[in-house]
């Protein structure tokens, strides 16, 4: 098979690897993390993609993105399927199932994850619109600079509040991508929000049944042409219809 791969950028050395050892071939395109702040922006940006593939020489588009925020409901398939993970984000991959990162989920909610790929594409990394985003990694007092001492402050407090949300931060170690300086960065992030800070070991399962064609249904979703794609609340996350 030849295969359009398109995924998200902080996955770039996971998916690479695989795809350098698939049996099929692979014509990769990586996008910036900062679609993630967007889920309109990201999802017209992959149907454009989708719609811009060659199917007269690839027999399917392989999507590196889950659920994520709604990016990839509506998504159509033209004239060659589309295989999506079936997970909330991507967080799933990296964990390599969507039922260890639920399970996770329940047992301990507040959970904010990192890999090496989420760090090593930050802010400097990013192409990042208007709409979301804007001032995230700014400091209080480029805040003040930009927009005075009572609106700095307000919005300074607006763009920061997601951290409330949050108790704990995880490092997920990848075999592939683990470097000790991003595990130090992680650690430092927790300590700077008041986090408990913990580490667990990834999987590069999912990553290598991505590229390699292996698409069970429990693990992938396949939208065949004509098809679109639709949230579900239960164990299935995205179904085609």
């Amino acid at each position: 098979m030849r295969l359009q791969l398109i995924a998200c950028e902080i996955m770039f050395r996971e998916v690479s690897h695989y795809a350098a050892t698939s049996p099929h071939v692979i014509d990769a395109v990586f996008l910036s993390k900062g679609y993630h702040d967007n889920a309109d922006t990201g999802r017209e940006k992959l149907q454009e993609l989708i719609d811009a593939t060659d199917e007269k020489i690839h027999d399917a588009v392989v999507l590196g993105y889950c659920l994520c925020s709604n990016m990839v409901v509506g998504l159509q398939a033209r004239g060659i399927p589309v295989i999506i993970p079936r997970a909330h984000d991507c967080i799933s991959l990296f964990m390599g199932s969507k039922d260890t990162y639920a399970q996770y989920f329940r047992d301990k909610p507040g959970t904010y994850f990192v890999t090496a790929g989420w760090i090593e594409r930050n802010d400097a990394h990013v192409e990042r619109t208007p709409a979301a985003g804007e001032g995230m990694g700014k400091t209080l007092q480029e805040f003040i600079d930009k927009y005075g001492e009572e609106n700095g402050r307000f919005l300074y407090e607006f763009e920061n509040q997601w951290q409330k949300n949050y108790t704990t931060g995880c490092y997920i170690e990848m075999p592939l991508s683990h470097r000790e300086d991003v595990r130090e960065e992680a650690k430092q992030s927790a300590a700077k929000y008041g986090w408990e800070y913990c580490e667990m070991a990834g999987s590069e399962r999912l990553f290598a049944a991505l590229v390699n064609g292996q698409w069970p249904e429990q693990d992938f979703l396949t939208i065949k042409p004509g098809q679109s794609v639709v949230a579900q609340y239960n164990d299935e996350i995205i179904v085609a219809v």
